[in-house]
């Protein structure tokens, strides 16, 4: 009878979760001003009410504000290629701090941006924290970018392009955090969706065996099958599973609010697909949103679809499925 009753049930109401939500009002890792205003237009789209909704208990930390810059004993000619490094550095060391306590209180944390430089701190604070447990860390960069450049290699001198690098442990960007990385192992870091990738990042993703699934892949393969086969790897593990997800992933027709659009990104299905997948697979331990940017939004369309995205990864179904399938 109480099997009859489970496979009666949504998997919402089988996993209900303790999820945070966390707002970083930083915007000064990216090239575009607004990005600060994302957590916001998180929050009128109705984020949290919909994860109640599907029946998680949701507590809302606010967002932080008047970030204090720092200084970086970083070698100075790679300093001077980084934008704004100080006042980064400080968001990054404010979120490290707040996402490794929220870890260690328990339940699922969700960082709302700002630019996808926070993510250097909230997945390091994550990383601190799942290191303490013995527990793999692996990182789903769902962007139009690799963002692993280097001081050396960026073209920007924007910090945002270089967040992936710095959580791999590139020595140049380590001083940063201010404290020792945990730094996540290159074969559990997998970008998704890529379409603009820079040539000195090629060069050091193919060096240092990066996971990067371009445009091309998900044309020629399909997201269902590229995901799943990933899913299941990351199963046989029981990885902490990181979803850094930058609403560039989304083709500019879906999401135009963001001031790193390229052309040629994950329709709307394909992304709810990605969700749903990552939903079933039990695995998602913690979230990013980043690089909503409402100033060049159009009518918060951006917004609206970035919450729906998240309502699917945590549980938001058309028809009701059994927890745990993975779509081969």
């Amino acid at each position: 009878m109480l099997d009859t009753l489970k496979a009666a049930l949504p998997p919402t109401t089988l996993n209900r979760r303790d999820i945070c939500l966390l707002g970083v009002a930083l915007e000064l890792g990216a090239a575009s001003r607004g990005t600060l205003m994302g957590p916001d237009a998180l929050r009128t789209a109705g984020l949290e009410r919909v994860l109640r909704d599907l029946g998680h208990r949701v507590s809302d930390r606010g967002t932080l504000h008047d970030i204090e810059p720092v200084t970086v004993a970083m070698e100075p000619r790679a300093a001077e290629r980084c934008r704004y490094l100080g006042e980064v550095a400080g968001g990054v060391r404010r979120v490290h701090e707040d996402a490794y306590a929220m870890m260690r209180e328990g339940g699922v944390p969700i960082f709302l941006g700002g630019d996808h430089s926070i993510s250097m701190g909230s997945i390091s604070g994550v990383a601190r924290a799942c290191a303490e447990t013995g527990r793999e860390v692996v990182v789903l960069w769902l962007d139009a970018h690799a963002d692993y450049n280097t001081p050396e290699t960026s073209p920007s001198g924007n910090l945002h392009g270089m967040a992936l690098s710095f959580l791999a442990g590139e020595p140049e960007l380590a001083p940063i955090l201010g404290r020792r990385l945990d730094a996540v192992a290159a074969g559990s870091i997998h970008v998704f969706g890529a379409r603009s990738v820079d040539p000195g990042e090629r060069v050091r993703l193919t060096a240092h065996g990066i996971d990067c699934v371009d445009m091309r892949a998900i044309d020629e393969r399909g997201v269902s099958s590229l995901l799943a086969e990933r899913i299941r790897g990351w199963r046989e593990r029981d990885v902490h599973l990181h979803v850094s997800f930058d609403v560039d992933f989304l083709d500019p027709a879906v999401a135009p609010g963001s001031g790193t659009v390229v052309p040629g990104g994950a329709t709307y299905r394909e992304a709810h697909l990605v969700m749903e997948m990552l939903c079933d697979s039990g695995l998602v331990g913690s979230v990013d949103v980043v690089e909503l940017n409402p100033f060049l939004d159009e009518r918060g369309r951006t917004a609206v679809a970035a919450t729906e995205l998240v309502a699917s990864l945590f549980g938001r179904t058309v028809l009701d499925r059994q927890p745990g399938a993975v779509t081969a």
